[in-house]
């Protein structure tokens, strides 16, 4: 099987099951027991935390594990709106971020009371600052957009937008899933004050994240948890899991700039063939565009057929965020970008891993000449 889902997830790594297993064995003990068993668990999540500190440029105090993405943002934005909760009820966000996050901004609009603004993207997906601006209120108290767009890999400008809120004294979140392993992620650059990332999307087990908060903060914990991750979550650590984690986070940040510059290689490679090749349809192409993820509206099929057809031909493709599909709706990620109900269903994802070859590509052009 060609696999081409690596937005939805990834195999682990050899040696992120290698750790994974090791300290199954030999760190099992609960990190709050206070034995020599616990203590030794406790040590090891310590430098896990360290470890994927460094690799954020973050504080080590701002770092706390979790069970993936999902829970990431969710926890993130619930400490960043404690620390705000009396000074405002404006949020802002986007029409393109993942579901967990767009669903929970309805959520806090719909069930609280917040008042959120949802910015539209310009024509090459992209956040503009302008509209950033237009959108601050006098109460806006926090803003969450998302790095990279998991559908179509769109970057967005966080830097830039990080200094506006920052002028405005309005926190920033961002979702960095799909982005990290793949671009620099450094907490100052970009002038966060959150983030989340997740385990499977680089190589490590499912069931592991982290969420990143600004130390300086002053947030209240969850009234049902007070001693897991200082408060910020419920549960017994999963150290196999987070050492597993950080060994693959370390990896693929450590492999960043060859794994890159391959897959913009191949990515281009494949733009240039399918055009050549006058293949029925569109890559969704955006100047800032993480290199391993290619978006196709076709012309006229339908993108859950031409996703079934390719699984028949070994190939597996996605036809939108993993977290959506199966609603049997449009992407919004699609119609964000102007597209119409009809050209959003007929769109398919391609996202490569680091394995990922030229072979196994040309496979794909020749099987959608077939489909097609």
């Amino acid at each position: 099987m060609i696999y081409l889902d690596h937005a939805a997830t990834t195999p682990v790594s050899e040696s992120a099951l290698k750790v994974f297993t090791e300290v199954s064995t030999n760190f099992y003990g609960n990190t709050s027991s206070l034995h020599d068993v616990g203590s030794s668990a406790k040590g090891l999540l310590d430098h896990c935390r360290e470890s994927l500190a460094h690799l954020i440029d973050a504080p080590t105090k701002g770092v706390y594990f979790t069970s993936g993405g999902t829970e990431s943002n969710i926890l993130a934005i619930r400490a960043l709106l404690r620390a705000r909760q009396h000074k405002g009820n404006h949020l802002i966000t986007t029409t393109m971020e993942h579901s967990s996050l767009y669903n929970y901004f309805q959520y806090l609009e719909n069930e609280w009371g917040f008042e959120v603004t949802y910015l539209e993207v310009n024509q090459e997906g992209q956040i503009s600052t302008q509209a950033v601006r237009d959108a601050i209120q006098d109460n806006t108290i926090l803003a969450s957009i998302h790095h990279a767009n998991s559908e179509v890999g769109v970057i967005q400008p966080l830097s830039e937008i990080g200094e506006i809120l920052q002028r405005h004294d309005i926190l920033f979140h961002s979702d960095c899933v799909q982005s990290f392993g793949k671009l620099p992620i450094n907490i100052q650059a970009l002038n966060l004050d959150s983030l989340s990332i997740s385990s499977h999307k680089i190589y490590g087990p499912k069931g592991v994240g982290a969420a990143y908060v600004n130390p300086l903060l002053s947030w209240k914990t969850d009234p049902f948890n007070q001693s897991q991750e200082n408060g910020f979550r419920p549960g017994t650590i999963n150290t196999p899991g987070i050492a597993a984690f950080v060994t693959a986070a370390q990896e693929i940040c450590e492999s960043y700039s060859d794994t890159h510059d391959y897959l913009v290689q191949l990515q281009a490679e494949f733009a240039k063939q399918f055009k050549e090749l006058g293949i029925k349809g569109k890559i969704v192409a955006s100047p800032q565009q993480l290199p391993n993820i290619i978006g196709i509206v076709l012309d006229s099929v339908q993108g859950d057929y031409a996703m079934l057809e390719l699984n028949r031909l070994d190939i597996a493709v996605s036809t939108g965020s993993a977290c959506s599909v199966g609603q049997q709706k449009p992407s919004k990620t699609l119609l964000s970008l102007g597209y119409t109900e009809e050209e959003a269903k007929r769109f398919i994802r391609l996202s490569m891993g680091k394995h990922t070859s030229k072979h196994e590509l040309d496979k794909v052009l020749d099987a959608l000449i077939t489909i097609l």
